[in-house]
């Protein structure tokens, strides 16, 4: 999107649709989590961000900082386009590593007449908080490609690599992949996995790959990947076995969850961030900001061999106390322990969001959660959706304004955005043991 529209400062009537205790700027435009890593006490967060809505202003990387993966502090972006530079046109999507003690950020540099992003590399001398100038060390592809973006950098076996996300019209989707010995010189090697354009139980896997991600588990390499096309651009998240033939699985089964980041070691394991997009047309975009990061997750392999996740376990210092009567805020968390039934989040008279676990089903029903003319609607599922052995809930349902991620006890996930227009309290209703916290940041 290109155009530009005017911004309303936000009302009464859209406040209540501000997420709190999720990631994003005071204002303007959030999309791709960057970079995210542990450094000393914290960790540092980095995203694309605009200062406004006008999508024609060159993307910078916002920063947040945080002791414990849930409370989050804003900072000043911590690196911004070089006027005249390799990213004078926006600093793209990318990733962090530690560097003898210093963060080096790998990143896609925009300049409007290249035809593709430059692989650019930026130390930061204070900790995180900034980064100096950049400089190319992966040169363009040589042959032609669709898309040549989103650098991924990772030490394994004393070696470092780099997956950069590519198509080809006649290949299809691919991840190029580069080896090195000290982060500067990099040799080219065969692509770590490749994809004509296919249909995997219904899910389409792209005539390109953005946001390559690299995890290990269970000692194997998983690929994370952001399956996009020309003509519809993001699809899905997919992820796969990068040592045999993908066969690429949905990692959320909601709407929204695109742009997937990755840190490979955490203070609880390998965790994943992604961006959750607007659920709504671009003119209902009235309150001046759009865009948020999800809740950090931790990823593990289930059975068949797909990424599973749940939220990182300090979430649960967000609780302030249990609701009554079913009442809630806009922001709380929904559990429902055990067993089948129906969640009904009441927002109005007119408004609810509908949530049914049935058998190994759980399904969103989004259908009637607002009278907002631009608010999306639509159902959303996934099976093999509860593990009663795994010690988790059946349901976790994280409501925070207007996103919703729902996460299951056998690690599926669902996250999805909806725009109530009438403002809390709101009513919960639910199977016999439903509780409901209230959270606050």
């Amino acid at each position: 999107m290109t155009q530009t529209q005017s911004v309303h400062r936000s009302s009464g009537t859209v406040a209540h649709l501000r997420p709190a205790y999720h990631v994003r700027p005071p204002g303007g435009y959030l999309n791709d989590p960057n970079g995210p890593i542990e450094h000393g006490s914290d960790v540092h967060l980095y995203f694309q961000s605009r200062p406004t809505l006008d999508m024609q202003v060159p993307v910078e990387w916002g920063h947040a900082t945080s002791s414990d993966y849930v409370r989050w502090t804003p900072h000043r972006p911590a690196m911004a386009p070089q006027p005249g530079g390799p990213d004078t046109d926006g600093c793209w999507s990318g990733n962090t590593v530690l560097d003898d003690g210093r963060i080096r950020a790998f990143y896609s540099g925009r300049v409007e007449s290249r035809p593709y992003q430059s692989v650019l590399t930026a130390v930061s001398d204070d900790g995180g908080g900034s980064f100096g100038p950049a400089h190319q060390v992966i040169p363009d592809p040589s042959d032609p490609a669709i898309i040549f973006r989103d650098p991924f950098v990772w030490k394994e076996n004393g070696t470092w690599w780099m997956v950069v996300g590519t198509g080809y019209v006649d290949r299809g989707a691919s991840i190029a992949l580069y080896r090195s010995t000290d982060l500067s010189q990099w040799t080219a090697v065969d692509p770590l996995a490749e994809l004509p354009r296919t249909s995997v139980a219904g899910e389409d896997t792209g005539s390109a790959w953005e946001c390559p991600q690299v995890l290990t588990l269970d000692g194997r390499r998983i690929a994370v990947v952001s399956a996009w096309s020309p003509e519809g651009g993001p699809e899905a998240v997919l992820s796969f076995d990068a040592d045999v033939p993908p066969a690429p699985q949905r990692v959320d089964h909601g709407t929204n969850f695109y742009a997937a980041s990755a840190m490979r070691e955490s203070r609880f394991g390998p965790l994943l961030f992604g961006w959750l997009q607007e659920g709504r047309d671009r003119p209902g975009w009235t309150d001046g900001w759009a865009g948020v990061i999800s809740l950090p997750r931790v990823v593990w392999l289930g059975a068949d061999s797909s990424v599973r996740s749940a939220p990182v376990p300090t979430v649960d210092t967000l609780r302030t106390g249990s609701t009554s009567a079913g009442a809630i805020t806009a922001q709380c968390e929904i559990v429902v322990p055990e067993g089948s039934g129906r969640v009904v989040i009441h927002f109005g008279e007119q408004e609810r969001l509908e949530i049914e676990l049935d058998a190994d089903t759980v399904t969103i029903d989004r259908s009637h959660a607002s009278l907002a003319p631009h608010a999306h609607d639509g159902r959303m599922q996934a099976t093999d959706a509860f593990d009663p052995s795994s010690n988790r809930p059946a349901l976790r349902i994280f409501l925070d304004g207007s996103v919703v991620e729902a996460f299951t006890s056998a690690g599926r996930v669902l996250s999805t955005r909806v725009y109530p227009t009438t403002r809390p309290p709101w009513r919960v209703e639910g199977p016999p043991g439903t509780q409901c916290w209230l959270l606050a940041p």
